[in-house]
């Protein structure tokens, strides 16, 4: 077996930032230094062109913490003085993504303890946080169907509130969640019209159902958009 070889750019981008890296290989090796057989998951620090065990690089003290609670990731690594970022090469997406960091023992306890006594805290802001961006989402949706409606008074209000809460779903990529949609500019607000109309007003959904191309679909109902589209800006 071989020494295990790494993509050298990732090992000068850890280099410029002065991480230590070690790898998670994925396939069998040896320790340049002590010819240790290594197997695909161990951990492998490269030292110029030799692969060297924990043991050989003197990291082998250092304990494993996965990739997953931030908070406690980074008090872990506050508190070691010695410690290393854990890689593994992604076949699939052909680069090398962060698994988690080697820390000293006495860092991790550390880290831990910390994280276990304002656990409550942190889970009390993260509900506040959540509480006030749900005020937030509520009070652009009223915002939002206020405006509507002033722009399409022959809209019912209650197809207002359906567009401005659909169109102003958090996550969504909508034209709400946009800057043009948040201040509430006409025609950000006229497109989540339209998309509303076309899909409750219209037979667009038919028409994809039978195979039709968007812009065939689309194509077929404007007129029938339009009219609603007219009946709502201009009612009586």
């Amino acid at each position: 077996m071989s020494v295990y070889r790494e993509n050298k750019d990732a090992i000068l981008t850890t280099a410029e930032s002065r991480d230590l890296l070690v790898f998670s290989i994925l396939r069998e090796s040896r320790c340049s230094e002590c010819n240790k057989e290594l197997w695909k998951g161990d951990f492998l620090f490269k030292e110029g062109e030799r692969g060297l065990c924990m043991n050989c690089a003197d990291l082998d003290e250092l304990v494993y913490l996965p990739s997953g609670d931030a908070v406690l990731t980074r008090r872990a690594r506050k508190y070691s003085p010695l410690w290393a970022v854990v890689v593994r090469f992604s076949r699939t997406r052909k680069r090398y993504e962060r698994q988690g960091i080697l820390v000293s023992e006495a860092a991790l306890d550390q880290a831990e303890e910390e994280c276990l006594a304002d656990s409550e805290l942190r889970a009390l802001r993260r509900e506040r946080d959540a509480e006030r961006r749900a005020e937030q989402d509520q009070n652009l949706v009223a915002e939002m169907a206020r405006e509507i409606s002033r722009l399409f008074p022959g809209c019912p209000p209650a197809e207002a509130r359906t567009i401005a809460e659909h169109t102003a779903r958090r996550g969504s990529g909508r034209v709400g969640r946009t800057a043009a949609g948040r201040s509430l500019e006409e025609a950000a607000l006229t497109l989540a019209v339209v998309a509303h109309i076309r899909h409750r007003h219209t037979r667009y959904d038919q028409l994809l159902m039978r195979g039709y191309y968007r812009n065939e679909a689309r194509a077929s109902i404007r007129d029938e958009v339009d009219r609603v589209l007219e009946s709502w800006r201009n009612p009586g």
